[in-house]
């Protein structure tokens, strides 16, 4: 660990917490329908450390324990989706370097993702989602030079970010290479119109004979394309079951100001047998992934063998719970809801999302089964 890069000022989840609702406020549905998130907002949270705070202090970081940064997460989750998905991009990209690069790079790049730049991490391809074996980006290696070329697709936060965390084959192995995305023959198209996150900055990215030196291979590359995948999904998965945990509690509650305060035939909504019903699993629904995500950060912050399952469970469960929830918030509030932008309109779309990125329900189903298999 360095001693000579001065660590971030010392900011505490509950600072960060009243940080972020400031910077947010009411302009979350705004920053929907635009489909974009301002600049300046990703620039104030990146130059706090918060937009990967488990960054090591001494590599310029917050430090935060997974549990910490995760109720954080589902705090900027709550208010909006797009920005955490920024986030879970930015600490995916540190946490693959803090995993797999050499001393020079860590010392190089994390500081960097602490405080300046921005990170998207490039796995999925037009013919390769879940089977990341079916990758056809490929880096070759000549001299001290490298080509980079491919083609992927749906890059989350590509169009904010300065430096692309880019998976490819490196003959019969993987790679990561960090390309600057402005190198010569990287070409970023935004993806139009997704249907959740939709300011999150997805986005098509081309690599056409990128010319880049070999420094740029984390960890020299020829890692198998197994550890490279799920060093950097874990984090994902476990920050985006944070994230749906803050979907889960801004449905609660608008579900809940709504049916208190709207009466139908004489009295509160909240009243009603079939509502309440509603807001019971509403609560039960955020309750179960809270748990679920504090365990799993537990076991990420104690160094538990435990922590690949705990984390696949959180993510398959909180993202599972969201999408039900999501429906039953927009059902609740009705044609108050149902307008584009409204928090619940917009968890009823993010929410679903959820249940397709850093690892389906589907794939999550079969990693927990196998783990049920392979206890006996």
């Amino acid at each position: 660990m360095p001693d000579t890069i001065a660590a971030a000022p010392a900011v505490t989840p509950a600072d960060a917490a009243t940080a972020v609702a400031r910077l947010v406020g009411d302009r979350a549905g705004d920053w929907d329908r635009a489909g974009r998130l301002p600049a300046e907002v990703v620039r104030e949270l990146n130059a706090a450390g918060l937009l990967a705070p488990q960054i090591p202090t001494g590599y310029g970081g917050l430090g935060w324990s997974s549990l910490d940064s995760g109720e954080f997460t589902a705090r900027v989750g709550s208010l909006c989706s797009s920005l955490r998905s920024v986030m879970t991009s930015q600490g995916m990209a540190a946490w693959a370097v803090e995993r797999l690069a050499d001393r020079a790079q860590a010392r190089s790049l994390l500081p960097r993702l602490a405080a300046t730049d921005t990170a998207a991490v490039a796995f999925t391809e037009p013919q390769a989602g879940s089977d990341l074996s079916a990758m056809t980006t490929t880096v070759t290696v000549t001299g001290d030079t490298l080509l980079l070329h491919g083609h992927k697709v749906w890059v989350t936060a590509a169009e904010h970010a300065d430096l692309l965390l880019t998976f490819a084959r490196l003959g019969d192995q993987a790679a990561v290479v960090v390309v600057p995305r402005a190198t010569p023959g990287v070409r970023v198209r935004r993806r139009a119109e997704p249907l959740g996150c939709r300011a999150a900055g997805h986005a098509d990215v081309w690599f056409d004979a990128v010319r880049l030196p070999t420094s740029s291979l984390l960890g020299a590359g020829g890692q198998s394309m197994s550890l490279l995948v799920t060093t950097a999904l874990s984090y994902g998965r476990l920050s985006v079951a944070w994230g749906c945990v803050g979907i889960l509690r801004a449905c609660l509650t608008a579900a809940v100001d709504h049916a208190g305060s709207r009466h139908q035939f004489g009295r509160p909504l909240a009243h009603h047998q079939l509502v309440a019903r509603h807001l019971a699993d509403l609560w039960s629904a955020e309750q179960i992934a809270t748990r679920l995500c504090e365990h799993a950060s537990r076991c990420w912050d104690t160094g538990s063998p435990d922590v690949v399952t705990a984390t696949v469970l959180a993510k398959y469960v909180s993202s599972r719970n969201a999408t039900r929830a999501a429906a039953d918030a927009v059902q609740v509030l009705a044609s108050a809801g149902a307008v584009d932008g409204h928090p619940v309109a917009r968890a009823y779309r993010d929410a679903k999302l959820m249940e397709i990125i850093e690892g389906s329900t589907e794939m999550c189903q079969l990693m927990l089964a196998d783990h049920v298999v392979n206890r006996r």
